[in-house]
């Protein structure tokens, strides 16, 4: 028991060298405060912690930094993967050609912009169309939203070979579709991507407004929200026979990969 109290003590006298963070906004559920802290008792980082940072507005950032000297990295979620970009001094190849930013280097050389959702994302896929031996080549793809996670997306599927469109309630570019006429567009098998906070905890009984009678065998849905395992979307595409997949291993994949962004020497 006194040794248990001591090493309490001790943990608790230990200075915080290394501090990571959220910024977003509202931060009500964060996988990666959870998943970081549990990393850090695991691996026996013992200087280092993570926080969330709700940020109302991205002008709030300069202010936050200067509150926290100790901060080493942040990743960054909605609302701000896009607008955060003025702020930063760079941005890495991926996430220029992206246009959006989910990951943050602080260095002596300034801020530094990364995008690990890409790396999260195609990695799950692949491993999504191979478990349900489907071949990327002439599967059409629907990327439901056209936020920083939507771009994300986009930029996976070129890279993988497979065409697709925006889907969006208010669809503003040439080529983008309405969820009214995407029942008029669904090929025999496809792929949907639901990039949006659509059925996100705690408000669970949302989802895309999807034409679900036209949904198949043939048809993949990838939800990239992760709370809850199975969303609405996902277990009214699997009513109908359709594969789905939750975002909880992309998750996993962009946080080991932004924690080897933090670690490497961007200076």
């Amino acid at each position: 028991m006194r040794l248990n109290h001591f090493r309490v003590i001790c943990c608790k006298l230990l200075v915080v060298r290394q501090q990571y963070g959220l910024i977003g906004y509202p931060l009500g559920h964060s996988f990666s405060q959870r998943y970081f802290t549990e990393k850090f008792a695991r691996e026996g980082i013992l200087d280092a912690r993570y926080d969330l940072f709700p940020l109302p507005d991205i002008a709030q950032l300069p202010a936050l930094l200067r509150a926290h000297p100790a901060l080493r990295g942040l990743n960054v979620t909605i609302p701000h993967k896009q607008t955060v970009i003025p702020f930063l001094t760079r941005l890495d190849e991926t996430a220029a050609a992206v246009g959006a930013v989910n990951c943050i280097r602080i260095g002596k050389g300034g801020l530094e912009g990364f995008n690990t959702d890409v790396y999260g994302f195609e990695q799950s896929l692949l491993g999504f169309l191979q478990k349900n031996k489907t071949a990327p080549q002439g599967l059409p793809a629907y990327i439901l939203g056209t936020g920083g996670a939507a771009k994300a997306a986009a930029f996976v599927l070129k890279k993988l070979g497979i065409g697709f469109q925006y889907v969006s309630r208010s669809p503003r570019r040439p080529g983008d579709i309405s969820y009214d006429a995407l029942a008029q567009h669904i090929a025999p098998a496809a792929l949907f991507v639901n990039t949006t906070p659509l059925g996100m905890s705690p408000d669970t009984e949302r989802c895309p407004d999807l034409p679900f009678e036209r949904l198949g065998p043939g048809h993949l849905v990838f939800d990239l929200i992760y709370n809850p395992a199975e969303t609405l979307l996902m277990r009214r595409a699997a009513q109908q026979g359709a594969a789905v997949q939750n975002g909880l291993e992309m998750l996993v994949l962009q946080a080991e990969k932004a924690w080897e962004v933090w670690q490497s020497d961007g200076d």
